[in-house]
Parts: structure tokens; C-alpha cells; sequence
């Protein structure tokens, strides 16, 4: 993602350079041929303009998902916390190695695999909206045939939010949709990182 913004703002800065140097020549005289000139002018403004807009929604983009982030790690360091407490306050009259087993696990998939998830659904959502902010004649047909399945998954209550599906998942990164998927996303869910919205046979993890 860094290198993309980086692509963009040598962009932006490649069309200032030109707007400066045709800008130069405003005084060189008043021919004709300065009117083509002064519409380039006006055409480059526009497409920076846009470029500019684009940079924001990116930029704001990334601020709120790394607030959800460190929110997300801050509230599982926190379970990690009451995990560890109870494998080592376990009342001795219960099954302790069995118990001790199942909350060694459930630390083990804490630390071992909830960031990574987290970090390749992070991946799917900015290689999803990279496609959706495209300007449509720059789509390749693949791009662009993503692009209409996004519109036409989206639904009222998924307007203004960012949010994938597995095919999403399956697309942009190398996760398996399995049951260890399914228990990691219940746990962001509950974790309130994520929320679930269902219809026409699919369902949607938008980001909270």
C-alpha cells in the first residue's frame, strides 16, 4: 500500500510539474496557439483534482484501519490476559489437563494466526477498493468484472462502509475459508471489529 500511495504522489506531482512549465509560457504572447494550451491547462487541473480526492479518501482510508487496528490488538492482548489468568488459576477440582489443553489452544490461536487473518483481510479490502476507486476506462476486463460484482453485492447497510465476502478472500490472498477461518472471524466479531450482513446468499464482514 505504501509504494501505491507513493506511485500516486509522484503522479500528482509528475501533472503539477507540467501545469508549472505550461504555465510559464502564459506570457510568451497572446497567439491562438495558447488557447490549446491554456485548455491543457484546465484539463490537467481537473485530473489532479481528482487524483487529490482520491489521495484523501485513500489516506483517510488508512487511518481509520489502523485505529480499528490497534483497537483490535489492544482488546485481544486483553482476553490474552484473561485466557493466561484462568490456565493458571484453574480450580482444582476440575479435569485440569484437559481444561489446561483447551486454553493452551485457544492462546495458541490467539498469538499464532488472529494477526495474520486480520492482516490478509486488511489486504483484501485495499486491493477491493483500489478496484472500485479505479477510474473505470483504466479497468482491465478482469478489473472490471470485479468491479460490478462489488456494486452488486453492495446493500443499504453496507453503504459507506468497507466490507468483503470469501470471494474477496479468495481472490486477493491466500487464506483458507475453513473452519479455523470461521472461528477467528467470531472472535473479531465479538471482539466487535466485525459485523455480519446477510442477503441474496451471501455474507458481508464489514469493517466497525
Amino acid at each position: 500500500m505504501a509504494s501505491d500511495l507513493e506511485q500516486l504522489c509522484s503522479h500528482i506531482n509528475e501533472k503539477i510539474g507540467n501545469i508549472k512549465k505550461t504555465l510559464s509560457l502564459r506570457n510568451c504572447g497572446k497567439e491562438p496557439t495558447l488557447k490549446t494550451i491554456l485548455n491543457k491547462i484546465g484539463d490537467e487541473i481537473i485530473v489532479v483534482n481528482e487524483l487529490l480526492n482520491k489521495l484523501e479518501l485513500e489516506i483517510q482510508y488508512q487511518e481509520q484501519t489502523n485505529s480499528s487496528l490497534k483497537e483490535l490488538f489492544e482488546s485481544l492482548e486483553e482476553d490474552c490476559k484473561d485466557v493466561e489468568h484462568l490456565k493458571e488459576n484453574i480450580p482444582p477440582h476440575l479435569p485440569q489437563v484437559t481444561v489446561t489443553q483447551n486454553l493452551y489452544m485457544k492462546s495458541r490461536l490467539t498469538y499464532c494466526h488472529i494477526n495474520d487473518v486480520i492482516k490478509e483481510i486488511n489486504k483484501a479490502v485495499v486491493s477491493k477498493y483500489k478496484i472500485v476507486h479505479q477510474p473505470k476506462k483504466a479497468m482491465s476486463s478482469v478489473a472490471r468484472n470485479l468491479y460490478h460484482r462489488f456494486i452488486d453485492e453492495e446493500t443499504k447497510e453496507t453503504k459507506g462502509h468497507y466490507f468483503v465476502v470469501e470471494a474477496d478472500i479468495k481472490e486477493f490472498t491466500a487464506l483458507k475459508v475453513d473452519k479455523r477461518f470461521h472461528v477467528i472471524l467470531n472472535i473479531l466479531r465479538h471482539c466487535r471489529r466485525l459485523s455480519e450482513v446477510r442477503g441474496k446468499g451471501l455474507t458481508r464482514y464489514v469493517i466497525t
